[in-house]
């Protein structure tokens, strides 16, 4: 984590504080919704990022989106999960960051999101940064310039 004379949200970079693609769960886009769902059980979360083969990000993924992919107009139609892929229901217009942007950016869009994946400039995930990491640093922060205002 960050010192803290180091953060400031306006000269702090998202890559300094992200959480590396290693360690984030992630499908492929041409995975069958199946293994999506799976993944997002297994893991806890409500949604994942959706990469090409190669890395690049290209969307999110969450629970929802599978839900309503399997609602047909009787009843919910759990074929559906071997059917379709990943890609046909993914959102495609999640927002992204760069590595070289500041936290104060990445504080506009994590407003709407959890999480929000950085990309480097070929638009390959380099990692998360996630709306409770950026809120428990701020919360230290602030901790530490009360205990040293008194």
């Amino acid at each position: 984590m960050l010192e803290a004379k180091e953060f400031d949200l306006a000269t702090t970079l998202v890559k300094d504080m992200m959480v590396d693609a290693e360690k984030v769960a992630h499908v492929q886009n041409s995975n069958p919704l199946e293994h999506a769902l799976l993944v997002l059980t297994k893991t806890g979360y409500n949604a994942v990022p959706v990469l090409d083969f190669h890395g690049i990000f290209e969307g999110v993924i969450s629970k929802s989106n599978i839900i309503e992919a399997m609602f047909g107009l009787e009843r919910i139609e759990l074929e559906r999960l071997d059917s379709q892929t990943v890609m046909d229901v993914m959102n495609d217009q999640a927002p992204r960051l760069h590595i070289n942007d500041t936290l104060e950016e990445a504080l506009h869009e994590l407003i709407d999101y959890n999480f929000v994946c950085v990309v480097d400039d070929d638009e390959v995930m380099q990692g998360i940064i996630t709306r409770r990491q950026l809120l428990k640093q701020y919360r230290n922060e602030y901790y530490k310039s009360r205990q040293k205002s008194s």
